[in-house]
């Protein structure tokens, strides 16, 4: 499965307050029906702080 790109990360998180914890960021990623592949990207992030969308981007590419 190819990993989603910035956009679609992006599309998932729509709504998001930042900073936000990696479960608020799979919640609303659930709570927009996001792709698996952006559910499987976003359960794989450490479990820490993100501060911007560009921050969640970053980490989703390593």
């Amino acid at each position: 499965m190819a990993d989603p790109s910035p956009i679609d990360l992006q599309k998932a998180l729509k709504g998001m307050d930042y900073p936000a914890s990696k479960d608020d960021l799979v919640k609303r990623a659930e709570d927009n029906g996001a792709d698996p592949s952006v559910m499987e990207t976003l359960q794989g992030l450490p479990d820490r702080q993100f501060d911007s969308p560009a921050d969640v981007n970053k980490d989703a590419s390593n």
